[in-house]
């Protein structure tokens, strides 16, 4: 029997039997960039038997300050297969699976259907709204985390307790992003690292269960928080995410993007941002679904919260 995992097999908390749990797991992590990083780094390091890596960007040199299981010589390749490569080298007795694609509303269910634990480490509102309501429906606990400057959680959702949705059905107001606000590296390693301790501690059968826990992390601060939502009502209409291939000709489409984003709308739909749906709520056509599109699927969150009492039929496109 290898060496390898002696220091964790030691403990009484896994031992044996929690290496051979471990060993027989699938777990999917979408995203391999910030967050995803030391989620891959620490769960190969485990032992997790099948590793199945989603992410359709490529490595930039402005990722490396944050993502070191990239090299310069990785920039321009595809995240998913470098990091693959990357990981076989440290652990050769895994499996892992480089899926070069973009989540979807399509893949996910099947995706979500081949694993025992999803790992939600794209950082996308589009993502996380996506993987909660496919992890809902299979019952398949997600853990999901997100950081934006030096501030962040991490949660375990779904997996027969709430979902996402429950606990955040609504989306923050503020736009920021890694790209617009920035994000200290080590904040993303702290809260990556939370995450993939939380898959472990659900792989190995620990007690109390993490389900329904949020772990909330303040770097300027250096103080760590959190709350219990176990019991959270699920909201009674969710809008979906649909793919951009779902589209109806009978759709009335807004693109909530700018010209500087999109020079062309998405579907010669109606451009308007997110603070111009209040003025044309009362004029959208009751008997056609109303499509809101958007870079990353929050300001479309955003505008539909607008629209929400007002009887819409309204679906939600990530154009990425």
């Amino acid at each position: 029997m290898t060496d390898r995992y002696a220091r964790q097999t030691i403990l009484a908390e896994v031992g044996a039997a929690g290496q051979a749990r471990l060993a027989a797991a699938s777990v999917l992590v979408v995203g391999a960039g910030g967050l995803g990083c030391p989620v891959l780094q620490y769960l190969a390091g485990a032992g997790v038997g099948r590793i199945t890596i989603v992410d359709h960007d490529t490595v930039e040199e402005t990722n490396l300050h944050r993502q070191p299981l990239y090299g310069m010589d990785d920039i321009g390749k595809p995240k998913a297969e470098a990091a693959q490569a990357r990981l076989l080298r440290f652990n050769p007795g895994i499996a892992i699976d480089a899926v070069v694609e973009r989540l979807t509303p399509q893949n996910a269910t099947r995706l979500v259907a081949d694993a025992d634990v999803i790992v939600d480490a794209a950082d996308s509102f589009a993502v996380t709204y996506i993987l909660s309501d496919a992890c809902h429906a299979a019952a398949k606990p997600l853990v999901s985390a997100s950081v934006i400057a030096l501030t962040g959680y991490a949660g375990v959702f779904c997996g027969g307790g709430p979902s996402y949705r429950a606990v955040f059905p609504e989306v923050s107001v503020d736009g920021g992003t890694c790209a617009t606000v920035g994000v200290l590296g080590t904040a993303v390693a702290i809260l990556g690292s939370v995450q993939a301790h939380l898959v472990l501690h659900l792989l190995v059968g620990l007690e109390p269960t993490v389900l329904g826990r949020v772990v909330t992390f303040d770097a300027r601060r250096l103080s760590f928080g959190g709350f219990g939502f176990e019991g959270s009502p699920e909201p009674d209409a969710a809008v979906p995410f649909i793919a951009p291939s779902a589209l109806s000709s009978d759709d009335f489409v807004i693109d909530l993007r700018g010209v500087d984003e999109a020079p062309r709308t998405f579907a010669d739909g109606r451009r308007i941002d997110v603070a111009g749906i209040d003025a044309i709520a009362a004029e959208l056509p009751a008997a056609r679904r109303i499509v809101l599109c958007c870079r990353s699927g929050q300001r479309a969150l955003m505008a539909a919260d607008r629209l929400r009492d007002r009887g819409y039929d309204i679906a939600l496109v990530a154009l990425g």
